[in-house]
């Protein structure tokens, strides 16, 4: 049993609020937390237009949920989810919304059957929305995985998508819809296929360090995080995404031909199915 499920309600002080559900200690997972949030303001923040200038000054409504699991097991990897919406209005000027997403994973031991179960469930999902939907947002999710600092990935990718608004709010709407279910059939079989493998100490060690990488990733490149500062949220929750345990080490290398020097290759960018 997990020793403490957290609910935390929230409000944000620029308009809406949240719910935050955060489970703790677990046999499986270390740490897993759910956001959902629905936020509204004046004036959309920074990080929301710098791709797109043209909707500075314009009033938002915004809403999602994101999601993040730390599990105990080293063979077990981290994985992380989220699904948006965002209008921004202006007098006398048409609305613009778009949905965003994605799901992607971040192994500390790559297993090759794991990676194509999870790119393979992936795909099919984007399947009836149209053959170039999956070679499109793949590369989406490993470009957002990269670590400017570090220079190296993140994991393994997925999806991801943003400013969808095309062709029409229902068929957009369905594809959020689809990704967000789909990401329990990508993630699940490998949680029951890897959360009872043997481990001890090399290997713990090893995942808090990587569990270091997706803090820095986090905290500096992440758009999400970026918005949710920006907008004033509460950032107990904000950064629920955070490993409970990492460890940071100067320079660290790990030994040849060690399964953990072998995850630097297996995380490169390439076509797993």
């Amino acid at each position: 049993m997990a020793r403490r499920l957290l609910k935390m309600p929230r409000q944000r002080e620029g308009g809406g609020g949240g719910r935050s559900r955060v489970l703790r200690e677990g046999r499986v997972f270390e740490q897993a937390g759910v956001n959902f949030s629905h936020v509204h303001g004046d004036a959309m923040p920074a990080s929301a237009t710098a791709h797109r200038p043209e909707l500075a000054g314009r009033s938002f409504e915004a809403m999602g949920v994101s999601l993040v699991v730390h599990p105990l097991n080293p063979y077990v990897p981290t994985s992380h989810a989220n699904v948006r919406f965002f209008i921004a209005e202006k007098p006398g000027a048409d609305p613009v919304w778009w949905f965003g997403g994605g799901f992607d994973l971040t192994p500390y031991y790559g297993f090759e059957e794991d990676a194509v179960h999870w790119h393979r469930t992936a795909r099919d999902l984007c399947l009836p929305f149209g053959e170039e939907v999956y070679p499109r947002y793949k590369n989406g999710a490993m470009i957002t995985s990269i670590s400017s600092t570090a220079g190296e990935q993140r994991g393994i990718g997925g999806l991801f998508f943003d400013d969808l608004n095309t062709p029409d709010f229902d068929h957009c709407f369905a594809f959020m819809q689809a990704v967000g279910n789909g990401y329990a059939d990508a993630y699940l079989p490998i949680v029951e296929r890897r959360k009872a493998t043997p481990y001890g100490e090399r290997e713990r060690h090893f995942q808090l360090y990587r569990r270091g990488r997706y803090v820095e990733f986090n905290l500096v490149w992440d758009r999400g995080t970026l918005f949710g500062l920006q907008t004033g949220g509460r950032t107990e929750s904000i950064l629920m995404s955070m490993p409970p345990l990492v460890r940071w080490e100067y320079d660290y290398q790990p030994e040849p031909g060690s399964p953990e020097a072998a995850l630097s290759e297996f995380i490169q960018v390439r076509d797993w199915l």
